[in-house]
């Protein structure tokens, strides 16, 4: 997968805007799902402040703890990508915590792709189309240009649509309403 460019701006010493960093991002790939990526532009885990230095800030999980936040772009392949035959559901968790820290508690292994998070997701088709599934069957088809705000509730992603889906997402950690 190509890998995605940020650039950072911050304020120097003196006060004055400046480019900070200008990095090439490479997608976190997982062999249980061919074609997929994930890359992890920008986070943070607690109150944000601005301006600052626009040094990399530590988002050791995945998923961001309440106040903390997390940019991603995700490429979702076609369903009909996923691998032939018997996944290793052990393995494949075990690969997910390692590239994808904290992960697996969100998951859903019964029913792959399932999860449910304590996090605000805004999410926007960048190409191609997606389905969005809900935890009773319900579904919405996106196509570019359309966002979706996911308000912590159990959901999959899902792309019968024969091509690869790219969505750009930002998460907010939230405290779980109840």
């Amino acid at each position: 997968m190509d890998a995605r460019r940020i650039v950072v701006t911050a304020v120097d010493g003196d006060g004055r805007s400046v480019f900070a960093d200008d990095t090439e991002i490479e997608a976190l790939t997982l062999a249980a799902s061919p074609g997929s990526g994930f890359y992890r532009l920008w986070g943070w885990d607690g109150p944000a402040t601005a301006p600052n230095d626009g040094a990399r800030p530590d988002g050791h999980t995945f998923f961001p703890p309440n106040q903390g936040a997390r940019w991603l772009i995700t490429v979702f392949p076609p369903d009909d990508a996923a691998p032939g035959g018997e996944i290793d559901m052990e393995a494949a968790l075990a690969e997910a915590e390692e590239k994808m820290p904290d992960t697996g508690r969100w998951m859903e292994p019964d029913e792959p792709g399932m999860h449910t998070t304590e996090t605000i997701d805004f999410g926007l088709v960048l190409d191609g189309e997606v389905e969005l599934e809900l935890d009773d069957g319900a579904k919405v088809h996106l196509r570019p240009g359309d966002g979706v705000v996911q308000n912590g509730t159990r959901h999959a992603w899902r792309n019968p649509f024969g091509r690869p889906c790219t969505m750009a997402f930002v998460l907010i950690g939230a405290d779980r309403a109840g």
